[in-house]
């Protein structure tokens, strides 16, 4: 990929003559927000607008490392800034931890402050040959942008990175509107905020939602197909103003690659299995399960006795390069007791392709906004596991809303332990009943038509030739 640090002697690095619009993203410190934008990159980069990312050196390398589900030298024209910052605190995750926030981020995320001077040189800089300057920026990171945005010829598009339907939820409450009487979009129980955040990150974002007033317009990696009640909600609560909303999902691409070498064992492990018959087990970046919970979990997908893959990773840490993880300590034997029924991953695991294979026919997952795009993306059902932040609310979407998942944890029951039993019984409902068997009939076909949508003719791919001719006008 290229690689465009500061060139302060360079100042309109990445802009030929001819650049009338280009476009500046910047992402939050989090996988799943790193990963979105940088998804999204792709997709703008095909109309031949040019491209600048910029973040803190660790985390655009953090974001090109794990890219998956595309080759990355179709990236090679994007202009990544890499900003040197000062040091931060990076402490391993808690895994006994009473709210399951990521609290150990928090220094990485007070950091991203210090991208407010060099977006704003770099935004400067761009603007004295572009006739517009285009910065999306994730909602979290409103306030470095906050001088970026004042130059004449920028606009700031704000990048939701959760679901639309979560976005809705949250403007509906604020605005002191009763979720389930004033909206019949919403269900009856629609899970409350509490434990989804700690009290300094929710301090994080009330400050960073200060600056959303000041932005032109806010995009979505979602799809019409799948939440297109939610963006009409939004599109006409927001209609005053002039604040448009566009579903530009999904992100993540629709078709996979050849395999590569380094990804081949758990795909050739897939190979071996028949259609629809694995659970792929995986609770993204942000998550740390304790030792107790660890153990449940495992004898609850062997006592299933359904096919798996279990990505058992620790939650990253501010700078997924400082230093080792924690390793998690499974039942003694357990490896060679599920030999040939499962496998466990340690390593990053190439989460789009696992999806993407014919074998895997479901997914236990925290329900991140990303995991579930990809998840309906390649048309695979859910067990719903929520840890934190949007994901209750994710997880409500996916199992009471789309009707393609099971819970596996009710978020009223967040402190409580889930026993072997309850991940055993959610497992065989999702991958051996005939209710499971419906919902993966839903997912595909959502999956099907999705990806359909992406392709020319589409309702995403029109979203996003509308979104560009916006952009470019």
């Amino acid at each position: 990929m290229a690689m465009a640090n500061q060139q302060q002697h360079q100042p309109c690095h990445g802009i030929t003559e001819q650049a009338q619009v280009v476009v500046v993203m910047v992402p939050f410190p989090a996988q799943g927000h790193l990963n979105q934008l940088l998804q999204l990159s792709r997709l703008v980069l095909s109309y031949n607008i040019p491209v600048h990312y910029v973040g803190a050196t660790t985390h655009n390398r953090q974001a090109k490392q794990r890219v998956h589900g595309w080759d990355p030298d179709a990236a090679a024209s994007i202009h990544f800034h890499d900003i040197e910052i000062p040091p931060f605190h990076c402490p391993p995750p808690n895994p006994n931890a009473k709210i399951k926030f990521p609290s150990h981020l928090q220094p990485a995320f007070n950091a991203s402050s210090h991208l407010t001077e060099p977006v704003s040189m770099l935004v400067r800089a761009l603007s004295c040959k572009a006739r517009k300057i285009i910065v999306i920026h994730d909602s979290l990171m409103g306030s470095v942008i906050q001088e970026a945005r004042l130059l004449p010829n920028v606009e700031s598009y704000i990048f939701h990175s959760v679901s639309a339907f979560t976005v809705s939820s949250y403007a509906w409450e604020q605005q002191g509107k009763n979720i389930i009487e004033d909206n019949e979009l919403f269900p009856q129980d629609i899970p409350s905020l509490e434990g989804c955040f700690t009290a300094e990150f929710a301090d994080f974002f009330a400050r960073q939602s200060n600056y959303q007033k000041f932005n032109t317009g806010c995009v979505y990696n979602t799809c019409k197909l799948v939440e297109g009640a939610y963006t009409d909600l939004l599109e006409k609560e927001t209609a005053k103003e002039g604040i448009k909303h566009w579903a530009l999902g999904p992100f993540n691409p629709v078709t996979i690659p050849e395999r590569s070498e380094k990804k081949r064992f758990c795909l050739d492990w897939l190979d071996k299995h028949a259609r629809n018959s694995v659970i792929y087990v995986s609770f993204g970046t942000t998550t740390t399960l304790d030792d107790e919970q660890i153990k449940e979990l495992a004898i609850g997908l062997r006592e299933s006795k359904q096919k798996f893959i279990w990505a058992l990773r620790d939650a990253d840490k501010g700078d997924v390069f400082n230093g080792e993880e924690r390793r998690a300590e499974l039942p003694e034997g357990y490896e060679d007791s599920v030999d040939g029924i499962g496998l466990v991953l340690r390593d990053w695991a190439p989460q789009l392709e696992i999806l993407a294979h014919p074998a895997t026919g479901g997914i236990m997952s925290h329900c991140g906004w990303n995991s579930c795009m990809e998840s309906i993306t390649m048309g695979v059902p859910i067990a719903a596991w929520p840890m934190h932040s949007d994901q209750p609310r994710n997880a409500v979407l996916i199992t009471k809303i789309l009707k393609i998942g099971v819970v596996v944890k009710e978020w009223e029951l967040r402190d409580e332990i889930v026993t072997s039993k309850i991940v055993e019984s959610a497992v065989k409902k999702l991958m051996a009943s005939t209710e499971g068997d419906e919902m993966r009939r839903r997912a595909e076909e959502m999956g099907e038509s999705v990806r359909v949508s992406a392709a020319e003719g589409g309702v995403s791919r029109m979203e996003m030739e509308s979104f560009v001719a916006h952009i470019t006008s």
